[in-house]
């Protein structure tokens, strides 16, 4: 850290009265981890370590003992990233949050760590003078607290006193519903730069969707990190649950995480576009990337068993990785735009994803695609549905472990070391689930067997 930078920091902590900063990373799930640190240190450039597995923490705080984790559980360096400090909206005293890089003690980057991923995907992208835009949609459900998991998951009270039944999409009615949330969320997001487009009340009962602004993949997916932790923060203040389940609610629509890229050349030009403003070949040979090494990559798009549920025929979710123009029912939506903004949308990631490692895998598998000229399959055509065609997707959580375990394309996309190491986390959580008896095998196996 230079002279100028403490000062900075030094300043900035006075400005606001900061007393500790939380130096926060995404884990596996892209849940936060890591310490609080006074800002005196902070500001003086202490060093910051931590164990190298809680990069690879399960769902069920379990540690895998798979051998590619080092039994002596060696220490990593938490880096931070200081254009990422800002003021904590959540916390009851003065505090900032400063996103940290994972890195081992070699000064190598961590393999495990998402923003590690992501800006080795990236560092490809710059080595062909190319840089990825990217712009999620994140859908949610607001919900009432529930402090028994053995029962369903409720819409809150609304302001008449009853819940709200769903069929309500684009509602400003409902929109308006839970105020108080709604305008401590916003102030939040403004205090931690969170660049938000457009809100919209979504299909299910107390769904929403929330788009961020286009831009730097990197800064983006931090975006995504910041707004999910500050989502559910806010929302226990207000005695409510943020759910980022992908199927949260049986027979409501599921929640996804879709997510917009283009590519831009060292000029700035959109490479999806040729100088005559129609596509290029390497906009299919993007969306043939995907076509091509998405199946082996739906782990990381949905990573858990709850995932699976939700891509059901005619439910808004995708059921395959076929392409259209405009058309929702296909997993790869071309939309409408002008040539400068030529995109592509990759439908298929649940808002349970981490954003760190859906984006990287999602951009690494493009970029295969660009450099091997890939050819993608014909459109569906105006009109028609994908619905109509093959279920495609991986219907199930073991099967796509199965499918990115023996993946020679996902180790070479992602790194052997990371694609290990995330299917022994991945199958430690399946272990865990299969412990558990859940509510359909009481209610029709009980009686009848």
């Amino acid at each position: 850290m230079n002279q100028a930078t403490r000062i900075e920091l030094n300043h900035f902590f006075e400005q606001h009265g900061i007393r500790d900063v939380e130096c926060i990373f995404a884990d596996i799930s892209g849940y936060p981890r890591g310490k609080l640190m006074p800002a005196s240190a902070f500001a003086a450039g202490g060093e910051l370590r931590i164990a190298q597995a809680i990069a690879m923490q399960a769902v069920t705080g379990d540690y895998s003992d798979h051998p590619i984790f080092p039994e002596t559980d060696p220490d990593l360096r938490l880096v931070p990233d200081y254009a990422t400090l800002k003021r904590s909206p959540w916390s009851s005293v003065p505090r900032a949050v400063a996103i940290h890089d994972c890195v081992e003690l070699d000064g190598s980057p961590c393999a495990f760590a998402g923003r590690s991923l992501l800006k080795t995907v990236l560092a490809r992208y710059q080595a062909q003078g190319l840089t990825p835009v990217v712009a999620p949609e994140i859908e949610f459900y607001l919900t009432a607290p529930n402090t028994d998991p053995s029962q369903p998951l409720l819409p809150p009270a609304a302001r008449n006193g009853r819940m709200e039944a769903g069929q309500s999409a684009f509602s400003l009615n409902m929109l308006n519903e839970l105020a108080p949330f709604w305008d401590e969320f916003r102030r939040a997001l403004d205090t931690l730069g969170v660049q938000a487009d457009t809100w919209i009340h979504e299909v299910g009962p107390t769904q929403y969707e929330i788009n961020l602004q286009h831009g730097d993949a990197v800064a983006v997916a931090d975006q995504a990190f910041l707004f999910k932790y500050a989502a559910k923060e806010v929302a226990i203040q207000h005695g409510l649950n943020a759910v980022f389940m992908a199927k949260p609610i049986a027979g409501a629509a599921g929640s996804s995480m879709h997510l917009h890229q283009s590519v831009l050349d060292a000029s700035g030009r959109n490479i999806f576009s040729a100088a005559d403003g129609s596509e290029s070949p390497r906009f299919r040979h993007f969306i043939a990337g995907l076509q091509t090494y998405g199946p082996d990559l739906m782990l990381i798009f949905a990573p858990s068993v709850n995932s699976y549920r939700r891509f059901v025929k005619l439910s808004q979710a995708p059921i395959n990785l076929n392409w259209g123009y405009d058309n929702r029912t296909t997993g790869l939506r071309i939309p409408l735009s002008s040539p400068v903004a030529r995109r592509v949308e990759n439908r298929i990631a649940g808002a349970d994803a981490n954003p760190y490692f859906a984006i990287a895998a999602s951009l690494a598998a493009g970029l295969a695609g660009m450099d091997e000229g890939l050819t993608a399959d014909e459109p569906v055509p105006v009109g028609e549905s994908a619905y109509d065609l093959s279920h495609e997707l991986s219907r199930s959580f073991l099967s796509s472990l199965g499918k990115m375990q023996h993946s020679a394309s996902n180790r070479r996309l992602l790194g052997d070391a990371f694609v290990t190491g995330y299917c022994a986390v991945k199958a430690l959580e399946y272990e865990s689930y299969l412990h558990e008896i859940g509510a359909w095998e009481r209610r029709f196996l009980l009686p009848q067997v």
